[in-house]
Parts: structure tokens; C-alpha cells; sequence
């Protein structure tokens, strides 16, 4: 059970990956313009599937409205917005260092609020993947970690990580209550409507962009399908299942798969000591996942 669980996780991983490559390629699209065309095509495609739960449910997302409003705004509004947002102001590599830091905080709000427990191989599984992906990162260079400084970006950064950390916590606690189309359809439309106020701002001040351009419908379609409705989906299951902690040790992955992809659709070079790096993060995904979640009181 718990690797089908670990699998809908690894496949996570890689559909946000493509939204790191995708989100990097639409980097001149002002950012909450970007997110509001996400959950607007995620909302169009997701609405015929769980219009019916909706309304089967509509007693259910009345009396739980709390636990759907923050599930709304931290993973589906605000996560993705906040990447966007942070890499206008600072570097790739710095948001990357800072998406790695999501297991640490999870982890430690994990057994904090869930009581959730890793024992002393896991604790090192998931420290090896959190180096091996500052390792991937920085290139294994001392002069991009001697270079990476903290600036506004950083700071916007530190929010989307709070905002996933939350996320994934109340999907543990919350998430069995609702049917999952029915539940997207709901936070969807939560992000639709906090979301295009934000956008009308940006095309106030700098105009509405063109984004019917072919890539950028591409790559907009890409975000609105794949990590807005599918690996949400995916995680939200593998949550449920192992919990946020060893779920979230998956994202670690994260720098791994881009580097691939980068390396196979775009002809970018891998070194030794990224590749190095890679295997010591998916050593430590497979230590820290080794063995059945549990509590312990």
C-alpha cells in the first residue's frame, strides 16, 4: 500500500518539476497573472468532474468553510503565486535552495501537531536528501554558495514554503472529509476569485500581457492541467497515506528531475558532482521511506 503511496509522490515530483521549467520559461509574464491563468484553465477542466460532488457535498465544504479556505489559499492561491513572485526578485538557485527546505519545516510542524516520528535512519535519509539537493543546486561550487546573499525574493520564498508546510499538514488532518474533485472544484474556485483582483492590478500598472503566444499557451496549459490538478491530486493521496513528513522528502527529488529535464529537452550539461549529488538524494528518499509510517506517543 505504502508504494503505491511513495509512487503518486515520486510522480509528483516530477510534474512539479516541469512547473519549475515551465514557470522559468514564462518568467517576463507578470507572476499573479501567471497563477491566475493556472487555476482558471485548472477550474474550466475540473468543473464538469466535480460539479456533482459539489453539490452532494455542499453541507460538508458549508461546515468544514475554515479547513477549505486555508487548504484553498495556502497549496492551490498562494504556493505557486509566492515561486513566481520570488524569482523576480532573486535567483533560481536560491528558490531552489529554499523549495529543498519544505521536508525540514514539515518534519519538524509534523511532529509538532501530528506527532509524527522519524527514527534515526530517516532522520538521515532525510538529511542526505536535503544535501544532496543543495549539492545539485549549487553545482557542488563554493562560489555560488559564497554568492547567494538574501533579498526580497528570499523573503517571498520563506512564504511559499510556510504556505506548503500548512498546506500539507491540513491535508493530513482535513482532506479525507472531501471528495477530491469535488474539493478542487471548491479551492479552484476560492483561487479564481482572490486571485484575478491581483492580476487586474498588474495589467493596471504594466498593461494585459500577450499570452497567445503558442509556448505561452503551452506552457499556461501545462501549469493549469498538470501540477494544478493532476500532482495535486497525487499528493494530496500520498499525504493522506505516509503522512507529511516522509511525503514531503519527495520534493527533494525536485532539482533532480529538472536537472534532467534540462539535460534531455534543452541539451544542458550535468557534472560529476551533480550527478554525485543526485544519487545521494534519492539514497536518502529510499532511507527515509524505508520503513511503514507510524506514530509514536
Amino acid at each position: 500500500m505504502f508504494m503505491k503511496a511513495y509512487f503518486l509522490l515520486f510522480l509528483t515530483a516530477v510534474i512539479f518539476s516541469g512547473n519549475i521549467i515551465a514557470g522559468k520559461a514564462m518568467n517576463d509574464l507578470p507572476p499573479f497573472t501567471i497563477a491566475f491563468f493556472r487555476v482558471l484553465i485548472a477550474f474550466v477542466v475540473i468543473l464538469p468532474l466535480g460539479w456533482k460532488e459539489v453539490k452532494e457535498y455542499s453541507g460538508t465544504f458549508l461546515s468544514e468553510w475554515k479547513a477549505v479556505l486555508f487548504l484553498a489559499l495556502t497549496g492551490v492561491t498562494f504556493f505557486n503565486s509566492f515561486i513566481y513572485a520570488s524569482l523576480q526578485f532573486t535567483s533560481s538557485t536560491n528558490v531552489a535552495i529554499m523549495e529543498a527546505s519544505i521536508p525540514v519545516f514539515t518534519i519538524l510542524c509534523s511532529m509538532i501537531f501530528l506527532r509524527e516520528r522519524l527514527d534515526g535512519k530517516q532522520w538521515i535519509g532525510a538529511g542526505l536528501s536535503l544535501a544532496g539537493a543543495f549539492w545539485v543546486i549549487t553545482e557542488g561550487s563554493w562560489e555560488i554558495i559564497r554568492g547567494l546573499g538574501f533579498n526580497t525574493g528570499d523573503v517571498i520564498m520563506l512564504a511559499a514554503v510556510a504556505a506548503w508546510t500548512i498546506y500539507s499538514i491540513l491535508v493530513k488532518i482535513h482532506m479525507m472529509k472531501f471528495p477530491v474533485y469535488g474539493s478542487l472544484v471548491v479551492m479552484l474556485a476560492i483561487a479564481n476569485i482572490v486571485l484575478l483582483p491581483i492580476a487586474f492590478l498588474e495589467w493596471s500598472a504594466g498593461g494585459f500581457p500577450d499570452i497567445f503566444q503558442a509556448g505561452r499557451i503551452a506552457g499556461l496549459l501545462y501549469l493549469g492541467i498538470f501540477p494544478s490538478l493532476i500532482a495535486l491530486v497525487l499528493w494530496n493521496k500520498g499525504v493522506e497515506e505516509v503522512g507529511p513528513s516522509r511525503a514531503s522528502v519527495f520534493l527533494n527529488l525536485l532539482p533532480v528531475f529538472v536537472m534532467a529535464g534540462a539535460f534531455f529537452l534543452l541539451g544542458e550539461t550535468v557534472t560529476l558532482v551533480q550527478f554525485l549529488g543526485a544519487l545521494v538524494v534519492i539514497s536518502g528518499v529510499v532511507l527515509t521511506t524505508n520503513n511503514p509510517p507510524g506514530k509514536k506517543g
